[in-house]
């Protein structure tokens, strides 16, 4: 039985669509107003917002009327389509995850948006814009539970599929809940670099003072340190604001074989994790989170995740280390890892880079000095040749590697430190890369590739700048026990390469990519 939107998506869809052509229509309105002039230039605009307005209307009726979905035995079926007609079958077992969102608006109304992610996907493979929540709800949990019993039946033998089995009931188990105080610490701790460009275009907006070129007169030793301190306070002050409204009221439960998540002050997110498709688990934990015992915990799939980039979801966005880990040793049981540091002279590399970035910096300074600003004196750059071999041994210090019985580990950051747990049967590709900077120290990284979607942003379980013939063996290593993991999860007979599949799990072998 197929069913339709929610009534309501109407009217809100028709709002979000004159909203998104009003600037166009403002555009064309005042240039007419502005050519014709007078009563009826303002006759011409408010005609155009009405047609705009009206055509909205029209188009979402229609859109409404050509919706439809069903969940059929296998497959959960769309058809949509005002001017072309779509229809398409997803697969339960391809769905990855299963997203509810809502912003304040929609929860006013009752309103909610599902979206259905598949693996490797980079967006959302389908949305349902808009069902009651109460609907949100029942397909959250129908698709989760018929994704289960059709992935128990293509498990099970010919002799089991012929009985009747009676499916056990799911146990919810709460596994964590943000606390007023985590939440606090989070706002306090949360620095997201992204914000810094956008910031720093934005300053002369925000406080125009701070536009003065007489601010910034006066000697380098005390302007660089002020700018620094105004743009850390600005970028810390919007993200603990971003991360506040994002993870508030977070929290994680285990259904079964998935996770449930949900999230969010002013737009709501819930969702589903799939155990049997995490890629990835990400510890992450930045210099001030480290100081202060705190980390948070990454989880990623093969889909895309609502609200989230690059197909990962925060499994817990802040706690204490210990209970952190504790979690992603529940999920991946990964025990004690015990990192291989990269060799020496890959801190002499760190030490050159971070020199040569001190000399282009000076050299900037006095040419500032020379032609732009009086009095800088650029000297005052020099002292950070103190600091080049600091960073250049934190930045060693951080980074490291290991194999355990059914992961490969890896480690890296002192700003942000990150450690990226990959189960072996998730392995797609491994491959060592030199740069020519590398090769003249016998160095290399090699890259971890599985199929979740931050691969193609270049966020890969990596081991940078390790031994040269180090980087061979552990290639050759980690391909070897992907293989051994695999044949110990799929039977002979059955690794055949499926076309409706991705990923190790069905069969197919990995791709190992020598050095350059």
């Amino acid at each position: 039985m197929t069913t339709k939107l929610h009534p309501l998506s109407v009217p809100y869809r028709s709002v979000q669509t004159a909203l998104n052509f009003l600037w166009i229509v403002f555009i064309i309105g005042f240039s007419g107003t502005a050519f014709i002039g007078g009563t009826t230039g303002a006759l011409v605009f408010g005609a155009a917002i009405l047609l705009g307005l009206i055509g909205a209307v029209v188009w979402e009726l229609l859109y409404y009327q050509r919706f439809e979905y069903e969940l059929t035995e296998d497959t959960f079926d769309l058809a949509s389509g005002v001017v072309s007609r779509r229809d398409r079958e997803i697969p339960y077992r391809r769905i990855q995850n299963v997203g509810i969102s809502r912003n304040v608006v929609q929860r006013l109304a009752g309103i909610a948006e599902v979206s259905l992610e598949t693996a490797g996907g980079s967006s959302a493979e389908a949305q349902l814009q808009y069902v009651s929540f109460e609907e949100a709800q029942r397909l959250q949990d129908e698709l989760s539970e018929r994704k289960r019993r059709r992935s128990r039946s293509e498990s099970a033998s010919e002799a089991d599929e012929e009985e009747e089995q009676e499916v056990p009931e799911r146990e919810t188990e709460r596994l964590f809940e943000i606390t007023e105080g985590e939440l606090a610490v989070l706002g306090l701790v949360s620095i997201d670099l992204r914000l810094l460009p956008l910031l720093t275009l934005a300053v002369p907006f925000i406080s125009p003072a701070l536009s003065n070129p007489a601010v910034y007169a006066g000697p380098l030793y005390v302007v660089a340190p002020l700018a620094a301190i105004v743009l850390y306070l600005l970028t810390s002050i919007a993200s603990g604001i971003i991360s506040v409204t994002n993870y508030y009221g977070f929290q994680l439960v285990r259904t079964g074989d998935e996770l449930r998540f949900e999230r969010g002050l002013l737009q709501r997110y819930s969702g589903t994790i799939p155990l049997e498709k995490v890629q990835t688990l990400t510890i992450s934990e930045n210099v001030l989170e480290r100081a202060v015992g705190y980390a948070s915990l990454l989880i990623e799939t093969a889909g895309y995740s609502p609200g989230e980039s690059g197909g990962s979801q925060s499994a817990v966005p802040i706690a204490k280390r210990d209970r952190v880990l504790r979690l992603a040793q529940s999920i991946e049981p990964y025990g004690d890892v015990e990192f291989e540091r990269p060799p020496k002279r890959a801190r002499e590399r760190y030490f050159v880079r971070y020199l040569g970035v001190l000399a282009v910096l000076t050299g900037l300074a006095y040419l500032a000095e020379l032609y732009l600003v009086p009095n800088l004196e650029w000297y005052w750059m020099l002292l950070g040749v103190v600091a080049v071999p600091i960073g250049a041994h934190l930045k060693w210090k951080h980074l490291g590697y290991a194999l355990v019985d059914d992961h490969v580990v890896t480690r890296s950051g002192f700003w942000n430190r990150t450690t990226s747990v990959v189960p072996y049967h998730r392995v797609q590709t491994v491959l060592d890369r030199q740069t020519i900077f590398q090769r003249r120290r016998r160095l290399a990284t090699l890259t971890i590739d599985t199929a979740g979607s931050r691969s193609l942003i270049g966020q890969d379980a990596r081991a940078i700048d390790i031994d040269r013939e180090r980087a061979n063996e552990l290639r050759e290593e980690v391909a070897d026990r992907l293989q051994e993991s695999l044949s110990g999860r799929i039977a002979p007979e059955d690794r055949l390469f499926d076309p409706t599949t991705s990923g190790p799990e069905a069969g197919d072998s990995p791709s190992v990519s020598p050095s350059e």
